[in-house]
């Protein structure tokens, strides 16, 4: 079968939920050490894709041009839920550069966190652009792009220098060749990216291992882009997130995209897993990659844990109550 079951609910002992999909890992010689399904299956990275996209804002090293703290630069790879905390450091980046929040393409809309979103309903707030989950990423894009003389109205469009580099980086990144990447266009307007998940696996090793990365432009880059990711965990997505709950350790480089993407890497062990859960669902994440690590013997168990706590093995009633439970449905060779 083409898609295997990645994670499996049970109520009372019944099989209730069979979430589908493919994974794949790879070492840092490009094989494919792990596979569950087709490691070739071609998908989306969406917001999986902002470390990637993020590389020319840090080769420009905006940040330090503008005195940005390490939470305000991790915003410019981040699917931020709009606590409080992401639109202070959205609106700081935006008062060093001078940017003005009517540039963003990204359209107004509501926090995507519970509790933020509905205290902008009670207290009577409009929606803005700044709480777009994709802002940070934008802001970034068009610093850039006004600190290398292009347009900066165009900045999202498909044929943007910017965009153009970001594409081919990703290539070089991924191994894979740039003719064949398949352009699709992400919620917020920007061009993204598909290509078969062991490639993406090997794009995102060389987040872990930038020693791999023949470009020593590109290589800095990407070291000061995964020191603000782990120096600022809760920016790049927020607390009780699996994005950053696995950031809270330094081993480990990670980026979820939307309808079911997940990649992550490991730097000691120099070894990287992209996933696919094929129906869209966020809720198997946690399960998955906990699984993945206790199968691999993944040495911190803390970090297990917390991905546990993100999503628990136990199913819960609305009472409060234990009445099913989760559990990963792989197992590797």
């Amino acid at each position: 079968m083409y898609f295997k079951p990645l994670m499996e609910e049970f109520r009372g002992g019944v099989l209730e939920n069979v979430h589908l999909g493919v994974l794949c890992g790879v070492n840092d010689k490009g094989e494919v050490i792990h596979e569950v399904g087709s490691a070739e299956h071609v998908t989306f990275l969406r917001s999986a894709a902002k470390p990637f996209q993020a590389i020319p804002v840090m080769k420009q090293d905006i940040a330090g041009k503008y005195g940005l703290t390490d939470a305000e630069a991790a915003m410019f790879a981040a699917s931020h839920r709009g606590e409080a905390y992401h639109i202070e450091a959205l609106e700081a980046i935006m008062r060093k550069t001078g940017l003005s929040e009517e540039q963003l393409l990204c359209c107004p809309t509501y926090p995507l966190n519970d509790e933020p979103k509905f205290a902008c309903m009670r207290e009577g707030k409009a929606p803005r652009r700044l709480y777009h989950n994709c802002s940070g990423k934008h802001l970034g894009i068009i610093a850039t792009a006004r600190e290398m003389g292009y347009d900066t109205e165009t900045y999202w469009q498909p044929s943007h220098p910017i965009q153009q580099e970001i594409l081919h980086t990703l290539a070089d990144m991924a191994e894979y060749p740039v003719e064949q990447i398949r352009i699709g266009v992400d919620g917020c307007g920007f061009p993204i990216f598909a290509l078969p998940l062991q490639n993406i696996a090997k794009a995102y090793l060389k987040l872990a291992c930038p020693d791999l990365i023949a470009d020593v432009e590109t290589r800095e880059a990407v070291k000061r882009m995964t020191a603000y990711m782990h120096a600022a965990p809760d920016s790049i997505a927020s607390h009780q997130f699996i994005c950053s709950e696995l950031l809270r350790d330094s081993n480990i480089v990670a980026k979820g995209g939307a309808k079911g993407v997940y990649c992550f890497s490991l730097i000691r062990e120099r070894v990287a897993f992209a996933l696919k859960v094929i129906d869209g669902s966020e809720t198997p994440w946690p399960i998955i990659v906990a699984s993945i690590l206790e199968q691999i013997g993944y040495g911190n168990k803390e970090t297990i844990d917390r991905l546990y706590s993100v999503v628990s093995k136990e199913i819960q009633n609305d009472n409060h109550i234990v009445v099913g439970e989760r559990k990963a449905a792989f197992t590797f060779a």
